[in-house]
């Protein structure tokens, strides 16, 4: 029978622990020591294998237990600690956590990695970057505003001038990216859709147009969810998701709302029907992110027929 395996991850290790088995075994978080954890388990008959998104250090395992052709899963560690006091495990330690994903692992079917390209790779860093500047430009205008002392004024000054240099230089390499990838294309025909919002979709939603439109929604966190018990029915709230790109959808729909003819009527028609501002604005960011899921979709099935 097909076991779960659940890898609890940090920097210098990984915690692996097989559902129903003995007590977890340790790899280094290295190359040694992801060749042992494949040449471990490549033959075990595994249902999946589940670890956390742990600031990066993941990364490492989830390609090299993907090439040795291992079902494996990444979930938001918020998933997995919930699950953990569902189960009654209050405790936390890498061992335990260990066991509390390979639990996961054998009881639930989660959606499996997909690994990005290259390019989506670089412009995942690009973009990730990219937000490091603006925060940094937005943090030293404010600085700014509160110096009176002109050498220190002039000093921070010379830093915002760097920064929007180093930014404009960044915005150029993304634009190139993105110029390269024939089905990035269809998406910038859609008014307000640019090559920010391109790059952070190609980068961080690898699952753009492989999933259907209700799945997307959810992925990103503009799905409305659902909060009622018996006769009483809730407020529908969109909650969880992938901030990054939600952030950047926020921003192009805004902009959409006022110049593409398909989200201004549905945004307007929202309105005329009593709808909130922001409850409309996110119905407007569910669309847009729909849209471009069915463009990239049938890119990729009018390529496969060509």
């Amino acid at each position: 029978m097909a076991c779960g395996i659940g890898i609890d991850v940090c920097k210098q290790w990984l915690d692996v622990a097989v559902h129903g088995g003995d007590r977890p075994e340790r790899f280094d978080n290295n190359a040694r020591g992801l060749r042992r954890l494949v040449a471990r388990f490549r033959a075990t008959p595994c249902r999946q294998v589940v670890l956390e998104a742990t600031g990066g250090y993941e990364r490492a395992a989830l390609e090299a237990l993907h090439a040795a052709g291992l079902p494996v899963v990444r979930i938001n560690p918020r998933q997995a600690r919930d699950f953990a006091k569902a189960t009654g495990q209050l405790a936390k330690t890498d061992a335990l956590d260990a066991r509390v994903l390979a639990q996961m692992a054998a009881l639930l079917d989660l959606p499996r990695y997909q690994p990005p390209e290259p390019w989506q790779q670089q412009l995942a860093q690009y973009q990730q970057r990219r937000g490091h500047l603006v925060q940094a430009l937005q943090q030293e205008r404010q600085r700014l505003e509160g110096l009176d002392d002109p050498w220190l004024r002039s000093q921070l000054k010379a830093t915002l001038a760097h920064l929007q240099r180093s930014l404009k230089s960044l915005d150029a390499r993304i634009a190139g990216q993105v110029a390269a990838q024939p089905q990035l294309a269809a998406l910038q025909q859609v008014k307000g859709v640019g090559p920010v919002l391109v790059a952070t979709l190609a980068g961080h939603l690898p699952e753009l147009g492989q999933i259907d439109g209700k799945a997307i929604a959810k992925l990103v966190g503009v799905a409305p969810l659902a909060c009622d018990s018996g006769s009483w029915q809730g407020t529908r709230h969109v909650w969880g998701g992938r901030a990054v790109v939600r952030t950047v959808l926020y921003m192009a729909t805004l902009s959409a709302i006022r110049y593409e003819p398909r989200l201004r009527d549905f945004y307007q028609s929202l309105r005329a029907r009593g709808k909130p501002a922001k409850v409309a604005i996110v119905a407007s960011m569910r669309k847009l992110l729909v849209i471009l899921n069915a463009r990239i979709r049938d890119h990729r099935a009018a390529t496969a027929l060509a």
